[in-house]
C-alpha cells in the first residue's frame, strides 16, 4: 500500500504518515486506531517488537523476472509475519530439526539423486511433497492471497532454518513442482552461491524435475517414445503435470525431438499448458494441522494465537489456510481435524490461555 492509498484509507495526511514512519512523530490513540482499521491489524501490532525482516538478497523467488519489486517486497513482508507465527509455535512445540544438506558444487541431477538417497526415497514417486519437506525440518507456509502474483519463494532464516512459501491458488501438480523448485534453491544455492538470476532458476528447475521424476524410476517404466495415453497414466503415477513429464522424458533422451513437439502441441490443445485438467488436489500440511489440533485440545483457539502474535484472525489464516484446517469464529473448522501426536511444551503464555 502506498502512502497516498494509506492516507486515503485512514484519513491521515501523507505528511503525518511520513513523520510516523520516520520516527519523528508518534500517533495519538485515535490516530493509531485509524491506522489499525486501515491496515486491518490489531492496535497491539504497532507496539509489539520489531518483525524479523527478510533481506531481499537471501530469498529465492520462483519466476523472479515476472515479479515486480512491489509484489516481491509485499511477499517478503508477508513472509515476516509467517516467521513470527513459526517462532510462536516453536516456543511451544518440538518440531523436526532441519535436515537440508547443501550441494553447491554438484549438478542439479546429481544433487537430486543424492538428496533422494539421503532421505531414503529410492526411485518411487513422492507421496506428499509438503509433508516430506516438513519431516526434514523445512517450515512451509501459504503466501497471502494479496501476494498472488508470486508463485513461491524460499529462505534460510538466520542462515539456518529453511522456509518455503507457496502460492496455494495454483494447481496441485504446480504446487508440488514449486515446492521441489524451492528445495532446489535451498540445496544448490548456499554458501557462495546466490539464489538469483536465470542460471539459478534453470538449476532449480532441473533439480525439481529430477527430484520429482528420478531418471532411474522413469527408465524402469519403459517410457521410451511414450504415447500420449502412456504419458497421462505416468503423470498420475508421479503426481506431476503432463507437460513437465513430457519435458523430462525429452530431457532424458527418451523421446525424439519430433515426438516431443507433437506431444507438447497435443497437450497444449487439450489445455495442459496453462492448467491441469482433472488434476490432483492441493497438498496440505501435516505439521500445522497437528499443531492447531493440539492447541484446540488445550483450549487455545486460533484467535488467541493471532492475538499472541499481534495479528488478527484473517491475517493468520492468510498464512495457514489452504495448508491446514483452521478453526473459524464460532467453533467451526474448514476440514476435519487430524489427531495430533506432537509434544506441547508447557509455558506461561500457553497456560494463561487455558
Amino acid at each position: 500500500m502506498t502512502l497516498a492509498k494509506l492516507s486515503q484509507a485512514s484519513d491521515i495526511s501523507v505528511r503525518s504518515l511520513t513523520a510516523f514512519e520516520n520516527g519523528h512523530k508518534s500517533p495519538s490513540g485515535d490516530t493509531l486506531l485509524s491506522l489499525a482499521r486501515a491496515l486491518e491489524l490489531p492496535p497491539s501490532f504497532f507496539s509489539a517488537g520489531d518483525l524479523s525482516e527478510i533481506p531481499v538478497n537471501e530469498a529465492s523467488f520462483r519466476a523472479l523476472t515476472k515479479t515486480s519489486a512491489l509484489d516481491r517486497d509485499a511477499a517478503l513482508s508477508a513472509g515476516s509475519f509467517a516467521v513470527s507465527i513459526n517462532d510462536w509455535i516453536e516456543a511451544r512445540f518440538d518440531l523436526p530439526r532441519a535436515d537440508v544438506p547443501t550441494f553447491p558444487h554438484l549438478e542439479p541431477e546429481q544433487a537430486a539423486e543424492l538428496l533422494r538417497a539421503r532421505w531414503g526415497l529410492g526411485e518411487s514417486p513422492i507421496g506428499n511433497m509438503i509433508r516430506l519437506l516438513e519431516a526434514h525440518g523445512i517450515r512451509v507456509f501459504s503466501l497471502a492471497v494479496d501476494c498472488s502474483s508470486v508463485d513461491a519463494f524460499s529462505i534460510r532464516h538466520n542462515g539456518n532454518q529453511p522456509f518455503i512459501f507457496l502460492n496455494t491458488q495454483k494447481s496441485g501438480e504446480r504446487g508440488r513442482f514449486d515446492a521441489a523448485h524451492e528445495l532446489g534453491h535451498l540445496v544448490l544455492h548456499s554458501e557462495h552461491r546466490i539464489p538469483h538470476g536465470p542460471e539459478a532458476e534453470r538449476e532449480a528447475q532441473q533439480f525439481a524435475s529430477a527430484f520429482l521424476m528420478p531418471k532411474s524410476g522413469l527408465l524402469a517404466q519403459d517410457l521410451h517414445n511414450a504415447s500420449l495415453d502412456r504419458i497421462m497414466k505416468a503423470k498420475r503415477k508421479w503426481n506431476v503435470a503432463a507437460m513437465a513429464l513430457t519435458y523430462r522424458l525429452h530431457e532424458l533422451g527418451l523421446t525424439s525431438d519430433w515426438i516431443y513437439r507433437v506431444t507438447a502441441k497435443q497437450l497444449s490443445q487439450m489445455g495442459y499448458r496453462r492448467s491441469e485438467p482433472d488434476g490432483i488436489p492441493r497438498e496440505t500440511s501435516h505439521l500445522l494441522t497437528k499443531v492447531f489440533a493440539t492447541l484446540r485440545e488445550k483450549g487455545i483457539s486460533a484467535s488467541q494465537v493471532a492475538e499472541a502474535v499481534h495479528l488478527n484472525l484473517d491475517e493468520l489464516n492468510k498464512h495457514i489456510f489452504g495448508l491446514a484446517p483452521i478453526a473459524l469464529e464460532g467453533g467451526r473448522e474448514t476440514t476435519s481435524p487430524v489427531r495430533p501426536k506432537l509434544q506441547l511444551i508447557e509455558s506461561g503464555a500457553a497456560s494463561s490461555k487455558r
